[in-house]
């Protein structure tokens, strides 16, 4: 018989919203119905999940600083958490106490190149808190074991810290339970009906809370003739993008919903989910999107990319040219579902069983080379 595990995770909100933290609930899940014992140390943690996991509180300090919140929420996990107690102790945040890492977004030095010349200069060597997150960030790369959530991530930390050994890739699941093409059809003419929606209207949906970084601003100018955009998430910059839908006129083509309970409904009543990141690590809404057999939209660099196959199972865009031809592209019906259908069955290969099982192994073989040293 397999010995079960005593895992530890480490994570700032043990709750669903959000991508990385439904990420970790989900794994917590999958490894609890493997037979393994999990243990949750977080500041915060949905009280519906506490059945499954046995959760322990971590005092919550500097919450007015991002980088002083992070610091202190390693210095509090290190003193908590008691290493002889656990098999795994496993980080989902910017850490270097634990043996084991995951990235869920991409290195910091990546945000920084996206700045002007002079912006670029002052925050790398002026600004404290972009030296204490590069600081903090190296010594990150330094853990024995990494796992990243694509190869945009494995190439990010290869190019700026040259660490390709001992780190594995393990995309994000789906939860094909709730989102699949059987039960968003079931609710679809009802979605519709609720958010007024015709007939032969396109539904464009995007989903996310970092506007500027998902390419809201890429998307808006190509919202035109009889199609209507669903942006869910609560965003950034808000008053700009509430400003830049005017400027174009689509005040009755653009629905702000901020933070939604259920983002079923918008999947249901979606033709299509387009995600054009500038930069991003996975892109879990294109996943779920595939999964409920739409056809979807990305850009090169978002890590989900890694899962598509161009104009088969979902588009990619090398330029910004191209998101304005493939959604024209994609108000053929017939077009929608060929890709749709691809999609659907991608996706079912990305279940977050298979997250679980993948993570298993990667524990077991940790716990082989310690055990042979």
């Amino acid at each position: 018989m397999v010995k079960s595990m005593k895992i530890a995770f480490l994570v700032k909100r043990f709750t669903r919203s959000g991508g990385k933290e439904r990420y970790v609930v989900e794994l917590a899940m999958a490894l609890k119905r493997q037979g393994h014992s999990i243990h949750v140390y977080a500041y915060k943690c949905d009280h519906t999940l506490l059945k499954e996991i046995t959760f322990h509180r971590v005092p919550l300090f500097f919450t007015f600083s991002s980088i002083l919140n992070t610091l202190s929420f390693i210095k509090e996990t290190k003193k908590k958490v008691p290493k002889q107690e656990y098999d795994i102790i496993h980080s989902h945040e910017r850490n270097y106490t634990q043996e084991i890492i995951t990235l869920h977004s991409l290195t910091y030095c990546e945000g920084l190149e996206k700045y002007s010349f002079l912006r670029k200069i002052d925050q790398k060597y002026f600004s404290l808190r972009s030296l204490l997150y590069l600081w903090l960030e190296k010594r990150q790369m330094k853990s024995p074991w990494l796992i990243s959530v694509s190869q945009e991530v494995s190439r990010d930390v290869e190019k700026y810290y040259g660490r390709s050994d001992n780190i594995v890739i393990i995309p994000p699941g789906v939860n094909t339970d709730q989102f699949n093409p059987v039960s968003t059809n079931k609710l679809r003419d009802q979605a519709r009906k609720e958010n007024n929606l015709n007939k032969n209207e396109l539904a464009v949906l995007f989903v996310g809370s970092a506007f500027q970084r998902k390419g809201l601003e890429r998307l808006l100018p190509e919202i035109k003739g009889d199609t209507r955009l669903f942006v869910v998430g609560k965003g950034d910059k808000l008053v700009k993008y509430k400003r830049l839908i005017k400027a174009y006129g689509l005040e009755k083509k653009v629905v702000l919903t901020g933070m939604v309970k259920d983002v079923k409904q918008y999947y249901a009543l979606a033709d299509i989910v387009v995600l054009p990141s500038r930069s991003e690590a996975f892109g879990m809404s294109i996943l779920e999107g595939m999964a409920c057999g739409l056809p979807v939209i990305v850009t090169k660099n978002c890590g989900v990319a890694d899962l598509i196959e161009h104009n088969k199972n979902g588009l990619i865009m090398k330029e910004d040219s191209d998101l304005g031809n493939y959604l024209h592209l994609l108000r053929s019906k017939k077009e929608r579902l060929r890709i749709g259908i691809h999609a659907g069955t991608t996706a079912k290969a990305y279940s977050w069983k298979r997250v679980g099982i993948s993570h298993e192994a990667f524990y077991r073989q940790i716990l082989s080379c310690k055990s042979s040293v």
